[in-house]
């Protein structure tokens, strides 16, 4: 036992602290107060972002009311994350990953090409209409002009822009026009569902969104 005991008590070598001082940290994470890795503190502020904007409106978004949201000081954001434009691009790319989950969800591989466009839609206008505050931080909120997005929104961006250009491909065929189709469309359905969601709609016409957008796409697709 007394053998065993000054076993114990010996000093640590240089090679067993570094590895303990290894262990703890990844026990404790990366994050401002190594509660959170640096993916999950993300997660985090992104959360607690969008909840502001989606009870409250976009006006409401500042690095001091999020920070008070999460309990953490501005500079932990500023540092994990960036200013207040990359706390935007994180919100509206999970906004454009539930949007893309949506619209996924009514492609019907089965089903004619014209009536997927159509399906998509009205998946759009649900999908508006059921976060209204959340989908117009999309617009609203302008970056600087000569800043790049970040790659990893430019795919969050990319992949409901590809999912409405692989359902048009059948009906025109040219990648370029085609191209130029989903922006146009894109661009249409959002004036609709802005008019739609600010209440707006009913000073031009009585007519239901829903039946709007599908006149405009079918009439768009011929």
């Amino acid at each position: 036992m007394k053998g065993a005991n000054r076993h114990e008590n010996r000093p640590r070598t240089g090679t067993e602290t570094d590895l303990a001082g290894d262990a703890s940290r990844k026990a404790r994470g990366s994050g401002p107060r190594g509660e959170h890795d640096r993916e999950g503190f993300v997660a985090l502020v992104a959360g607690a972002a969008e909840s502001l904007v989606r009870n409250e409106g976009y006006r409401s978004l500042g690095m001091r009311r999020l920070a008070a949201a999460i309990g953490y000081a501005p500079n932990s954001i500023y540092n994990a994350v960036g200013d207040l434009d990359q706390v935007v691009l994180r919100v509206n790319a999970r906004t454009l990953a539930r949007l893309h989950t949506a619209l996924g969800a009514v492609i019907d591989p089965e089903r004619a090409a014209r009536d997927n466009a159509l399906a998509l839609a009205d998946a759009y206008l649900v999908f508006v209409a059921a976060d209204p505050r959340v989908w117009s931080l999309l617009f609203e909120h302008l970056v600087a002009p000569d800043q790049p997005f970040p790659d990893w929104y430019a795919a969050a961006l990319a992949e409901p822009v590809a999912l409405v250009d692989t359902v048009l491909a059948p009906l025109i065929v040219p990648p370029d026009e085609r191209r130029r189709a989903v922006a146009a469309l894109w661009a249409a359905l959002h004036g609709l569902a802005s008019l739609s969601t600010s209440r707006k709609l009913a000073v031009l016409t009585p007519d239901p969104p829903r039946d709007l957008a599908r006149l405009l796409v079918g009439r768009f697709l011929g």
